[in-house]
């Protein structure tokens, strides 16, 4: 199944965050890394009286596997657990943050997972260094990603240079 996991970090050198997750997993049992987009920045996201937060470093892999959705889902939150993730209240800092966006064309809705990732197509973050790797895909029931790419703006993201980008 081709999956798509969304990356972000804004605590303890987050592109360093980043490029270890990446190892992490490139190690994911019964799986295979595929495409890795670029580093984006994008100002942190926080509720209405939290405290400011640093920017965020994001980017968006390809990861082709043969497990479920939950076994993915279980093995990335312990990757996030391995580099210190700590679960707070909803938009907190964190050191990492991986997010299953995409599971084939699959719609899945229990407790634990929603995919598609249900803010994803709010999230500039998300879609432009998916759009960056998947351009020609589409989201199950929103559509053409290079449509919804079309119509989200930049603002707050800055693409990062290739030589802090890619582990």
């Amino acid at each position: 199944m081709i999956t798509y996991i969304g990356l972000g970090s804004n605590l303890y050198q987050p592109a360093q965050q980043l490029k270890m997750a990446l190892e992490g997993i490139a190690r994911i049992p019964q799986s295979e890394l595929l495409k890795v987009s670029s580093f984006y920045q994008s100002k942190a996201l926080t509720l209405a009286d939290s405290k400011a937060q640093n920017d965020y470093i994001n980017a968006v892999v390809m990861l082709q596997t043969d497990l479920t959705a939950i076994q993915l889902l279980s093995e990335l939150q312990a990757i996030e657990d391995q580099q210190g993730r700590i679960r707070t209240e909803k938009w907190s800092a964190r050191t990492l943050d991986l997010d299953i966006l995409l599971f084939g064309e699959q719609i899945i809705a229990t407790n634990s997972l929603q995919v598609p990732h249900t803010q994803l197509a709010f999230r500039n973050f998300v879609i432009h260094p998916l759009f960056e790797i998947a351009g020609d895909i589409n989201i199950p029931g929103q559509g053409a990603l290079a449509t919804l790419a079309g119509q989200t703006d930049w603002s707050g993201l800055n693409k990062l240079q290739r030589d802090c980008s890619h582990a």
